[in-house]
């Protein structure tokens, strides 16, 4: 058989209904519409397969043997369905809720908190998966990414949580001996970058800095980039928000700073309805980043 064979959900549905209930009333009843909608649907489902399902001679309609025959296949069939979505959900509800933000973000903003939300929620089980690059969101896997940009990924529903500018920070021992009134000078320092991504690369090039990075380059993860900066390692960029307190006290020093209207960490998910365990995640992060 042809999909195109099958007859429309909704006619079957109506069917059905009427099969368990008996009448179009009742029908209408169990599926929330007029009864006359039940009318339609059945006689729109033995045009559909040329066969007639109800015998109307009598007071009331009572099913014809093919329309005994398809009642039974039809409660079989919606009877797994049934199963199915129970499986499905109840998988899906014990599943842990599974978070990627990017691995500074985690380190520097989301993991200090996360006791608050564990305190909150003892019977959400997370997985939580920083990476740097922007992971696929499907059912099943990743339920919401945190990514720093501004915002529009196609697809995708974004909100931004945290608004931060991107800046480019060294400590004050690494820039001595360096001529930085000159920006070009800026791409002989040492340079410390996340692994998986290349922003020291892409602010340089953007910047007009010619030739781009001339100085060594360190790659590590984003949790230890800033520790390394602070030591004096190499220059990184990061976002302020991470180093508002190493400026503020000397640690490192401001080389450059954009200001892009908008710029920040994002909430990334699919469109549709979340479940309970994203819904309470959602609340709490928004809840925290006001705070």
């Amino acid at each position: 058989m042809e999909w195109r064979d099958i007859p429309p959900l909704a006619a079957l549905r109506a069917f059905v209904a009427f099969a368990e209930t008996g009448s179009v009333v009742a029908a209408g009843d169990a599926l929330s519409v007029s009864h006359a909608a039940v009318s339609q649907q059945l006689r729109s489902l033995e045009t559909h397969l040329g066969v007639s399902l109800l015998d109307r001679s009598g007071r009331a309609m009572r099913l014809t043997p093919n329309g005994e025959i398809l009642a039974q296949g039809c409660a079989e069939g919606f009877a797994a369905i049934k199963r199915s979505v129970a499986l499905v959900t109840g998988a899906e509800a014990a599943r842990p809720l599974h978070i990627s933000p990017t691995p500074s973000f985690a380190a520097a903003w989301l993991m200090p908190r996360l006791s608050e939300f564990r305190a909150l929620h003892p019977g959400i089980n997370l997985v939580l998966d920083p990476t740097a690059e922007l992971v696929r969101l499907a059912p099943g896997g990743v339920d919401v990414s945190i990514r720093y940009g501004l915002g529009g990924w196609d697809g995708l529903e974004d909100e931004l949580l945290v608004e931060t500018s991107m800046v480019v920070v060294a400590a004050p021992d690494l820039l001595a001996g360096y001529d930085l009134t000159d920006l070009t000078h800026i791409g002989e320092l040492p340079w410390l970058e996340e692994v998986g991504t290349s922003e020291s690369t892409r602010w340089l090039l953007s910047h007009g800095v010619p030739g781009g990075m001339r100085g060594p380059l360190t790659q590590v993860p984003g949790n230890l980039m800033l520790d390394g900066a602070r030591d004096g390692q190499g220059a990184a960029v990061t976002v302020r928000t991470f180093v508002e307190a190493d400026i503020q006290a000397g640690r490192l020093v401001v080389l450059h700073e954009d200001l892009t209207k908008g710029a920040g960490y994002h909430l990334v998910t699919r469109p549709g309805v979340h479940r309970p365990q994203l819904r309470a995640f959602l609340r709490w992060i928004r809840k925290a980043a006001r705070a």
